[in-house]
């Protein structure tokens, strides 16, 4: 292929909260996502975003990722991303270093798709079909019970049949509000919980999870902290609810450590932040040859396309737009719901639309490589 990379541009967006999320200490007053384009010689393009998680994301694409792509071709986007993972044996394998190659990674796939005239399913072999949704309720954490209630019942009469909500400031209030949501919902419908690593010991996990069996919840995720796979398996004995975990996990011995430790009854799954499109097809046999079921973490765009691609029926995360889930994807297209299943969305080259410029735009904005003033200037233009 003549046609090669010249330039990788990344900008960092910083959204901030309605209300500012408190999980014990971790304290959250805004989102930040970072956006990735790379650009080839001819003008194509590909691009990619992640949540940040506040890490410096950018830095590390600039510094450690973008000298390993530039002057590259771009046909072979796993052969790119490990020629830039092997680059840093320190950095890159796990956790903010992971998150920046992951992105660079969508990048890379949505760049060879477009390319290739196909969109990313297409790309991938396989085909767009209906996909399980799951509606993420009760943010911000301090939604009353009634107020859970209302959410509920307006997004049963839209189609969603699977809910999923974080704790809250206390067990009491966390209890009343699966509860509200629980009485609110159809008798066949799901619920899960997103501890948010709030619970640090196996023995406090394990006695709420005990309080909250009556609810008959899906899972219990995220229960404590990342790197203690005895801990998980430990609460996952003891708990009467399912343990579920793996978010934002991804890197070094994830997810072989949880499950050589036989510690959850569902793996989670994250492109964004774990190896990108690159890894998931090995990470997902892993899971199948332990039988351990999984499921995608949010960022619905790309997940749903992705995992119908590889013929995988997982349910689909989506934040209720405004109420601070996820800004990046409120500005972005939103799903047709029929029964609890999301309509495909719109086939288009690569990925599709991953991002809106003038949202980003009206965001705080880190842009020295001056890509959301490019992309605002071209929507502009093109309106």
């Amino acid at each position: 292929m003549a046609d090669t990379i010249t330039a990788v541009d990344v900008a960092t967006i910083k959204s901030p909260l309605p209300m500012t999320i408190r999980f014990g200490p971790w304290v959250m007053g805004h989102r930040e996502f970072a956006l990735c384009r790379l650009r080839t010689e001819a003008g194509l393009e590909g691009f990619g975003f992640v949540y940040t998680r506040d890490g410096p994301i950018a830095a590390i694409v600039r510094r450690n990722i973008r000298p390993m792509l530039v002057g590259q071709p771009y046909d072979d986007p796993a052969a790119l991303h490990w020629q830039a993972a092997w680059s840093n044996n320190a950095i890159l394998p796990a956790g903010v270093g992971l998150r920046a190659l992951s992105l660079a990674d969508l990048a890379t796939w949505d760049l060879a798709a477009r390319a290739a005239r196909k969109s990313i399913t297409q790309y991938l072999g396989g085909e767009r079909r209906p996909m399980l949704v799951t509606a993420i309720i009760g943010y911000p954490p301090t939604l009353t019970p009634v107020e859970v209630t209302q959410q509920v019942e307006t997004l049963m009469e839209a189609g969603w049949r699977r809910f999923k909500q974080p704790i809250a400031a206390t067990p009491e209030e966390t209890r009343a509000r699966l509860r509200a949501a629980r009485d609110a919902m159809g008798p066949d419908c799901w619920l899960g919980m997103d501890c948010n690593w709030v619970f640090k010991s196996a023995a406090e996990a394990i006695d709420f999870a005990k309080s909250i069996a009556n609810l008959e919840l899906g899972w219990f995720e995220d229960v404590v902290p990342p790197g203690n796979a005895r801990m998980v398996a430990e609460i996952r004995r003891g708990s009467p609810v399912p343990i579920a975990m793996g978010d934002e996990q991804g890197g070094s011995y994830h997810p072989e450590s949880l499950l050589a430790h036989e510690a959850v009854d569902v793996a989670r799954v994250d492109v964004t932040t774990y190896g990108g499109i690159t890894r998931l097809r090995d990470t997902l046999a892993q899971m199948d040859a332990a039988g351990v079921p999984f499921a995608p973490h949010m960022f619905a765009h790309v997940h749903s396309q992705v995992f119908s691609a590889l013929g995988h029926d997982v349910p689909i995360e989506w934040g209720v737009p405004g109420s601070g889930v996820d800004q990046f994807a409120d500005s972005l297209a939103q799903p047709t719901v029929t029964d609890g299943r999301m309509e495909p969305l719109a086939e288009e080259l690569g990925v599709g639309r991953i991002f809106n410029a003038r949202w980003m735009s009206e965001q705080i904005v880190e842009d020295d490589d001056g890509l959301i003033a490019e992309l605002t200037r071209r929507e502009e233009t093109a309106t």
